[in-house]
């Protein structure tokens, strides 16, 4: 018997859905921390944005769009760091549903300004209680303090 065969066998199996404890090279790495952070928080904000059907990212394009009326595809793709193709699907999602409209600009007709719709103006509020509340409970091992703490270091990397 291969030696890699003894060591299945002996394995114990982990639990559907449990985390096994591993110590990797990567756990000092600011990246790997974030990633895995990002993950969590993630999961929470997608399981109650599900029930409205959206996600994340159609999430942060509504709460782009609503500071910034009127803004440009590609500006929007810009902000949410992606590529703008990336932003006709998402903006195909938002109107579909009535959330948001790309309205012809008169200077350059090839261009749309994207504003929400009433109905969007509406969701948003309510999205943005469950976002900071989603946030709130998926970092409960921090204090308000180490909270605010994050957020400002974190903010000062990607700033920089």
């Amino acid at each position: 018997m291969a030696k890699s065969s003894k060591l299945a066998e002996t394995a114990e199996p982990v639990a559907a859905g449990a985390e096994a404890p591993l110590d990797t090279a990567l756990d000092d790495l600011i990246g790997y921390a974030l990633r895995r952070a990002q993950l969590k928080l993630f999961q929470n904000l997608i399981g109650r944005l599900a029930v409205h059907d959206l996600r994340p990212a159609q999430f942060s394009a509504l709460a782009i769009i609503d500071q910034n009326p009127g803004l440009m595809q590609a500006d929007l793709a810009r902000a949410l760091a992606i590529e703008p193709p990336q932003v006709v699907p998402l903006l195909n999602k938002l109107e579909s549903r009535a959330l948001a409209v790309r309205v012809r600009c008169k200077p350059d007709k090839r261009s749309y300004g994207i504003f929400l719709s009433k109905s969007g103006e509406t969701l948003l509020k309510e999205l943005q209680q469950i976002a900071a509340q989603s946030d709130l409970d998926s970092t409960t091992a921090l204090s308000d303090d180490e909270r605010e703490q994050l957020l400002r270091l974190l903010k000062k990397v990607y700033q920089q």
